[in-house]
């Protein structure tokens, strides 16, 4: 926003303009602060799965795998290989589809915590009788039963 002047003593002919080889980062910056603040607010709504409440367990949590897949148990009975709904006598044939038939793939089983234990059990039984052995269940971090006893228990 500044003028130019002509130079002193002088010569008010014409004087030849230099190029001007800054480069200006400003709207390179805008745009960069724009999209990490996009991606700060969508990327906790990026997990995607099966709409599980999971039961509360006060036990050590284990590394995660990302590569493992998720067998998800609705409270309507209904069971998902990742977010594909499947049937319990064609898990075991999805899942081998998956892995390739790799019996070392690592497998989480998510329960509904209002499901019958029954539900989750034969899950996990498909799961075993098609020769994956590596099969975890996944829990919210927080107090198990008997804290919840304790403190609904009268005094």
């Amino acid at each position: 926003m500044g003028a130019t002047l002509p130079p002193r003593g002088g010569s008010g002919g014409r004087h030849r303009r230099s190029p001007i080889s800054d480069i200006n980062v400003t709207p390179m910056v805008d745009v960069m602060l724009v999209l990490l603040v996009i991606f700060m607010v969508t990327a906790p709504l990026l997990v995607t799965g099966v709409d599980v409440e999971l039961p509360k367990a006060s036990s050590p949590s284990m590394d995660q795998d990302n590569t493992a897949l998720t067998v998800s148990v609705q409270r309507d009975g209904g069971v998902f290989i990742n977010q594909t709904a499947v049937s319990l006598d064609t898990l075991a044939a999805k899942m081998d589809a998956i892995t390739g038939t790799n019996p070392d793939a690592r497998v989480y089983v998510r329960g509904d915590e209002g499901v019958p234990y029954g539900r989750v059990m034969a899950a996990m039984g498909a799961l075993y009788e098609g020769g994956y052995r590596r099969v975890a269940l996944i829990t919210q971090p927080g107090g198990g039963s008997r804290g919840a006893d304790a403190a609904e228990a009268p005094r």
